[in-house]
């Protein structure tokens, strides 16, 4: 098992990855780049899948005691 602040390590990247993401996909869509767009897009949501399941690993470790 993972130590609790190395999920919430993830949790965090995976959050500040999303955040520069949808920055830069707004920019991209500003800037009409539109191939961009699509690729900064499936970037945030992964990165949200992966904060999700961090979250899920973090909860079945904290309450299993």
């Amino acid at each position: 098992m993972m130590p609790k602040k190395m999920w919430w390590a993830i949790i965090f990247v995976s959050l500040a990855v999303n955040v520069a993401m949808l920055h830069w996909t707004i920019e991209a869509y500003y800037g009409l780049e539109f191939e961009r767009v699509f690729t900064f897009t499936i970037m945030a949501l992964i990165s949200v899948v992966i904060a999700f399941l961090a979250y899920l690993g973090w909860r079945k470790q904290e309450y299993s005691k």
